[in-house]
């Protein structure tokens, strides 16, 4: 943990990963400029990318040793607007506002449902009795995870051309679902829940590879494909949590 030296300063390695996160607000906000323009590849891409910064950060963080209060605050800051006011004016300015009222209701609850589950994951953070962190699991879809699958209906009109997938009604619906998930209290699976067996590694590293190959060839279709498959391990991460709660249970 770095910790400033009155009068000393603090090293520049502890300003790497601070960096790194104003970086992704910034490509979160960069944006919704394009969504201004109606470039909503270009919208899309600067979110994703900022998604990929956010993974970054806290690990080259714990890499340097270089975690500090200030970082973690900034992170929370960064998550809200890159990963939940964003998403919400790009969603608002492709489809919702074809209904001004209903439309601007459902973005606002998608921005809200994202302060409030970055708070909540705020307050419980020196909390020592997590339940879901303890096991390896998330409360609720994380902020970036939130942020890729509200924009399912974007992949979708992308790939496709419909413009049913427009259509401010279904847009609203999803919008509102999204939101609600990212507030609930379901055990998602998280980084640290996932094993991979050693003689496993070298495959991971292919289709790591793969995945960005695929990322970079065919975006959309890759990203509607990787929040499809993070859907459908939601009841499986669920049955999982269950396991450990019984398996705790047992041994007290």
């Amino acid at each position: 943990m770095i910790q400033e030296r009155e009068g000393r300063g603090i090293p520049f390695r502890a300003m790497v990963p601070n960096a790194i996160t104003a970086l992704a607000l910034c490509f979160g906000l960069t944006g919704v400029r394009f969504a201004i323009t109606d470039e909503w590849q270009w919208a899309l891409g600067f979110i994703v990318f900022a998604g990929v910064l956010d993974g970054l950060d806290g690990r080259i963080a714990r890499l340097l040793r270089a975690q500090s209060k200030f970082g973690a605050e900034l992170d929370s800051l960064a998550d809200n607007i890159a990963f939940g006011t964003a998403p919400a004016l790009v969603l608002f300015l492709w489809a919702l506002r074809d209904a001004p009222r209903v439309g601007w209701i459902a973005a606002l609850a998608y921005a809200v449902c994202m302060a409030l589950r970055l708070a909540r994951f705020n307050a419980r953070i020196d909390n020592t009795e997590q339940p879901h962190k303890s096991a390896g699991f998330n409360t609720g879809v994380p902020a970036p995870a939130g942020a890729g699958l509200v924009f399912v209906p974007i992949y979708l009109w992308l790939i496709t051309g419909n413009e049913l997938f427009q259509h401010w009604p279904l847009v609203t619906g999803w919008t509102f679902f999204i939101a609600a998930l990212m507030i609930s209290s379901l055990p998602t699976y998280s980084w640290s829940s996932m094993r991979i067996r050693r003689e496993w590694r070298l495959l991971a590293l292919v289709a790591v590879a793969l995945l960005g190959a695929a990322l970079m060839v065919a975006p959309w279709p890759t990203l509607l494909a990787v929040s499809g498959l993070y859907l459908a391990m939601l009841p499986f991460s669920l049955a999982s949590y269950g396991r450990v709660k019984r398996r705790r249970a047992a041994s007290v």
